[in-house]
């Protein structure tokens, strides 16, 4: 979701969730992880562990960017038409970029099969594969993942759903802050806690709601709704807190962190000292092609496995070539982004009903 206005810790958590985990999966897959590792232990084997953690960053800034779109209609009267018409063209905002990088990943999961012998590449794709991709239901379905960020897009898609009917059905939004309150806590107490509902909302509206909160804390033009948002968000935080004694989630301190960061900063606009412009050009150039990092950046890892493997380089064993390979995959996804933005995602916003 793209905010009408250009703040500067919006963008910057952006720019620096989809960087972290772009190292994340890198670290992660095929020989050139194996590789660097040898040289950047540490570093490798920490971005492994918790390079994942940067998804919690990605759901507390949806569910802000969310309910900012959404609050549009507030004090509207419900109308079922509006609300469909709200989540399908989310559907339809979604859907461009994501089906070009799946097709993308498809192409390059082929190529590496003829040299890559490793599970992160996985079996030939079907076409109910990927037309469950393309319906956002492979999870529920049980399906393998094309791509290691499709299951991200599905669950998203769900939580801006839900929310919608939240927000829209419950205008007032005292009544939806309750229900996603209770949300909330329920999935980081408990939902969250269980594989088994990783392919439903109830797993990640927890940190999704925490931004929503975090929004409406502040944002609305109504007094009794950011008083009451801000104590669920301090509540929320107390119930994280006291849950820790039994046992200690990072993931739940970060998303409760973040939120507050935007609850205090998120409208935090861009300085107009002259000698940053530069770097703060550059979170804002790639605060909007973020997402289409994080669609690409996998086919690119496909990719740069399959050079290296088929080229033999990888039998000399060198740590120096792997580091090298990793930083030309961070490089060719920013410029792969800038592409997919420019001719897809761009154009493709004319989609709506």
């Amino acid at each position: 979701m793209q905010s009408k206005t250009h703040f500067l810790f919006i963008d910057f958590l952006k720019v620096f969730a989809a960087l972290l985990i772009i190292l994340h999966h890198l670290s992660s897959y095929g020989q050139i992880a194996q590789d660097a590792r040898q040289a950047l232990p540490i570093i490798m084997t920490w971005l492994f562990e918790y390079g994942r953690y940067a998804v919690q960053i990605f759901l507390v800034l949806a569910g802000y960017l969310a309910a900012q779109s959404l609050s549009r209609y507030a004090n509207d009267r419900f109308s079922v038409h509006r609300l469909l018409k709200v989540i399908l063209n989310r559907y339809l905002r979604l859907f461009a970029p994501y089906a070009s990088a799946l097709i993308l990943t498809i192409a390059c999961a082929y190529i590496a099969r003829f040299w890559v012998s490793d599970e992160f590449v996985g079996e030939s794709e079907t076409l109910s594969q990927f037309l469950a991709h393309l319906f956002f239901i492979q999870g529920i379905l049980g399906l393998d993942s094309i791509s290691a960020g499709a299951w991200y897009i599905a669950i998203d898609w769900q939580l801006y759903s839900v929310l919608a009917i939240l927000l829209i059905s419950f205008p007032r939004y005292q009544a939806a802050i309750w229900v996603i309150s209770v949300l909330a806590v329920s999935s980081l107490l408990f939902f969250n806690r269980s594989g088994l509902y990783e392919a439903y909302f109830i797993y990640f509206i927890g940190s999704y709601g925490l931004g929503v909160l975090a929004y409406l804390g502040k944002h609305f033009d109504n007094q009794s709704v950011n008083r009451l948002a801000k104590i669920a968000l301090l509540l929320i935080g107390l119930i994280i807190a006291i849950s820790s004694f039994e046992q200690i989630w990072l993931r739940n301190f970060l998303a409760w962190f973040v939120a507050m960061i935007l609850l205090y900063w998120g409208d935090k606009p861009y300085p107009t000292k002259a000698g940053s412009q530069a770097a703060l050009h550059a979170i804002a150039w790639g605060s909007q092609r973020s997402y289409c990092a994080f669609l690409t950046h996998f086919a690119l890892i496909l990719l740069a496995n399959t050079l290296y493997v088929a080229s033999s380089l990888h039998t000399h064993k060198s740590s120096a070539l792997a580091i090298a390979f990793m930083l030309g995959v961070v490089g060719c996804s920013i410029i792969a982004a800038n592409y997919l933005y420019r001719w897809i995602e761009m154009p493709a916003l004319r989609l709506k009903i």
